[in-house]
């Protein structure tokens, strides 16, 4: 295994925690931040711009865990690159988010 494999793995991951929010907050029809708000990241974007964004994420995740190396399930390094992205991504997102929406 490649030392950048993992790097992929840890991406994957935190393109998949973004993907979360986006997706959520689209597919329900509410607004919600995004890149492409005015300001960026902090103003809101329509339903349809986060779904789309979600999904964006979604591909991308998926190409670094599934296209990049053998990610096996079975392979408790591969899980914890992961995992780590995915906590990182959604701490960071936490605080982001937060701040808007009286999660801090």
């Amino acid at each position: 295994m490649r030392w950048y494999h993992y790097v992929a793995y840890f991406f994957g991951g935190a393109f998949l925690a973004n993907a979360i929010p986006h997706l959520v907050n689209g597919v329900s029809g509410n607004a919600f931040q995004s890149p492409f708000a005015h300001p960026p990241g902090e103003g809101l974007s329509s339903s349809t711009v986060n779904v789309l964004w979600g999904l964006f994420n979604l591909v991308i995740g998926y190409l670094l865990v599934c296209r990049v190396g053998d990610f096996n399930l079975r392979k408790t390094s591969h899980v914890l690159t992961l995992g780590a992205g995915v906590l990182i991504m959604s701490l960071m997102l936490a605080r982001a988010f937060g701040r808007f929406h009286g999660g801090l």
